[in-house]
């Protein structure tokens, strides 16, 4: 017996002179070749002990080969699984799964999927990786130059934030300051002595003006009011003014604006401007919106007001407005916009909560009653978001210190902050969050001369009932964030 078999290759049979085989006459494997496996397998066992050996193969290869993975069941051709789709396949001897991932251009890749073993295998080498090897000797180090600088708590904003978003930045921000920067720009004038011929007659012209309270809105211009950059500012949060019900122009109203909010953002660029759309929304009136009496008492600041169309809040500017003005002269197709809360509530401004003052303020309903006006209730969603301020529950001090201004200054100063120009934590510019202003439905009034109490309360109690009502109707769509209801205080 031969131990080599015949060979198979046709330059190897050439060379013996044997006849050549076709392909499928050389893989059939020779009838003396299972008993020379088998002699073999005889030899490894007296030699290593192995007890089993399987030899496979053909021709001339008779090297044990690797262990076959046993074939599984398949339980389908397609898996879906994490967004990646799975495929297998089947053969006679394994399952074949595949994996695509799909790009964010459509591409499509394909790939294997390794089985467990090649995970467990992984971690196994990360496990037996050297472990470096102490050092017999240490130093001590001081601490590492820059690193407070890599762990700031303030987010600054990027360069390349689009032209826009810059321009938005921008308004918010004159807006913001108009009334320190036009005082502090009528300083600087001051310092010109060939302007003190210009600007004495002009100061005492300003301290003696009756324009702000007169309701004659004659410095009105609507040309400044619907300009562009109005829509940039309103944009800046986004704001957006939605109404209940159509108001008919025959008929007066008094708009009550909640919350106060810091700065009542919400409300200049609602009823202040026409960003929001107001003339669409409400065909036929025109709205004031009402501001205290000491700003018309601010140079400059006090004529880019009257431009506006603001007006004094005052009792005897709103009477003005309401029954003396409009177009038969009796306030038909007038409206005013009050801030009920005032400095006051301004204390109460915290994001995710809404106070409102208001048990005690009685004195719009009056009015309301005196001149025969509908009354409006009005709510800001978001109003109160856009500043972060001193809690008085946890700074009881400042807040009396606060109050204590408020009673003898008539104003006061909330100590307040959000972000900046060029970060996102520190500075007094307002968060970017949505506003939402809401106009409810109007209550019916009917005109005293002298307001009864009963129906004042009367009055009172449905205004609040509306109120509430926009709140509960509205609060999931525009409040989602919020961590307290409704709460109606002093």
């Amino acid at each position: 017996m031969s131990l080599r078999p015949e060979p198979s290759r046709p330059d190897e049979r050439a060379d013996l002179d044997l006849q050549l085989k076709s392909y499928k006459e050389a893989a059939v494997e020779p009838e003396d070749h299972q008993q020379i496996k088998n002699e073999l397998a005889q030899k490894l066992i007296a030699i290593d002990g192995i007890s089993e050996v399987e030899l496979s193969g053909t021709g001339m290869n008779d090297a044990p080969t690797s262990p076959q993975k046993k074939a599984r069941h398949s339980r389908g051709s397609s898996l879906k699984e994490n967004g990646i789709k799975k495929e297998k396949t089947d053969t006679n001897e394994d399952i074949l799964e595949f994996e695509k991932y799909q790009g964010s251009n459509g591409d499509v890749l394909t790939s294997t999927k390794p089985d467990d073993a090649y995970e467990e295998e992984l971690r196994q080498d990360e496990k037996e990786m050297p472990k470096p090897k102490k050092r017999r000797s240490s130093l001590a180090s001081g601490k590492r130059a820059g690193s407070g600088w890599e762990r700031s708590s303030i987010r600054w904003a990027p360069f390349n934030v689009p032209l826009q978003r810059r321009l938005q930045t921008l308004m918010v921000l004159l807006h913001t300051i108009s009334i320190a920067g036009m005082l502090a720009f009528f300083f600087l004038l001051c310092t010109i002595p060939l302007l003190w011929p210009i600007l004495l007659p002009y100061l005492i012209y300003v301290l003696f003006s009756r324009a702000g309270t007169s309701g004659e809105l004659s410095y009105r211009s609507e040309w400044l009011r619907s300009l562009p950059i109005w829509s940039l500012f309103a944009s800046y949060f986004p704001a957006r003014l939605h109404r209940s019900q159509e108001l008919p122009p025959t008929r007066k109203y008094i708009f009550g604006y909640h919350p106060h909010g810091i700065i009542s953002h919400g409300a200049f660029v609602a009823f202040g401007t026409e960003a929001l759309g107001f003339r669409q929304l409400f065909p036929g009136l025109t709205n004031t919106l009402l501001t205290l009496d000491a700003n018309f008492r601010i140079p400059l600041y006090r004529d880019y007001a009257l431009r506006m169309g603001l007006a004094s809040v005052s009792g005897e500017s709103i009477e003005n407005l309401l029954s003396r003005g409009g177009p038969n002269r009796e306030g038909m197709g007038r409206a005013i916009t009050i801030v009920i809360g005032g400095a006051r509530e301004s204390l109460d401004a915290q994001p995710g909560r809404l106070k409102l003052v208001l048990k005690r303020r009685k004195g719009f309903v009056k009015l309301a009653i005196r001149t025969g006006a509908d009354l409006v209730p009005v709510l800001a969603f978001g109003e109160n978001e856009l500043y972060d301020q001193v809690q008085p529950d946890q700074h009881p001090m400042v807040h009396k210190l606060q109050l204590l201004v408020k009673k003898f200054m008539g104003f006061t100063v909330p100590l307040f902050h959000a972000r900046g120009i060029f970060n996102y934590d520190v500075g007094i510019m307002p968060y970017r969050r949505p506003l939402n202003v809401v106009v409810g439905r109007p209550l019916m009034v009917q005109q005293q001369e002298q307001p009864d109490e009963k129906y004042v309360e009367e009055l009172h109690k449905e205004y609040v009932k509306e109120l509430t009502r926009i709140w509960d109707e509205w609060k999931d769509d525009f409040a989602k964030t919020r961590t307290g209801e409704l709460e109606i205080v002093e």
